[in-house]
């Protein structure tokens, strides 16, 4: 049974994700997205840890105190800040990079999605930045996808998704500068 609810949720999850995208006009990103939870790794753990109203790799974390899952899903997928890591040549330590616009997009609408999915009717507009507010994600973000990332959840907590998907589409994927950049 909890196979099945999991897939029913990375499912809606994914379409939600693909409603976002192709909204904005990133097509392929709609549609591939996360499909590697689909994977023997990720499926798995999913199904044991299924509780409907968090993500399954917090359980793992917890038993384990590791996530496998996670650790497979963050290296296959660009839509998340942890994929964007290398080793700064000077200091040889590793260290966060700036992700391309695309995945930034991405990661706002996989964001929006795992509200909606995870808060059902409580969703709001404010959900997504209330999130990130209280997430550790912070600490680890580069700095500039961390100012991007809060104006763009800021517009939407403000402004409504109508207006934030097409500053998404008309701005952000578009290469033109933040407000703060010009």
């Amino acid at each position: 049974m909890k196979a099945w609810q999991h897939f029913c949720t990375i499912t809606k999850h994914r379409w939600k994700v693909r409603e976002g995208c192709f909204r904005v006009g990133l097509y392929w990103q709609g549609l591939t997205h996360d499909l590697s939870k689909y994977s023997p790794t990720e499926f798995r753990v999913g199904a044991r840890f299924y509780q409907g109203n968090r993500s399954p790799n917090a359980a793992e974390r917890e038993e384990k105190g590791y996530s496998e899952a996670w650790i497979h899903h963050k290296g296959r997928n660009r839509h998340h800040f942890e994929y964007w890591t290398d080793m700064n040549r000077e200091t040889r330590q590793y260290e966060s990079v700036v992700m391309p616009r695309r995945y930034l997009v991405e990661m706002v609408m996989d964001r929006i999605a795992a509200c909606k999915t995870y808060q059902g009717d409580k969703y709001t507009d404010e959900s997504p930045l209330a999130y990130l507010e209280r997430s550790t994600d912070q600490k680890l973000m580069h700095p500039v996808l961390l100012r991007q990332l809060t104006f763009i959840l800021t517009m939407l907590k403000e402004q409504g998704e109508k207006e934030t998907f097409h500053y998404l589409k008309e701005n952000v994927l578009r290469g033109k500068p933040f407000p703060w950049e010009v």
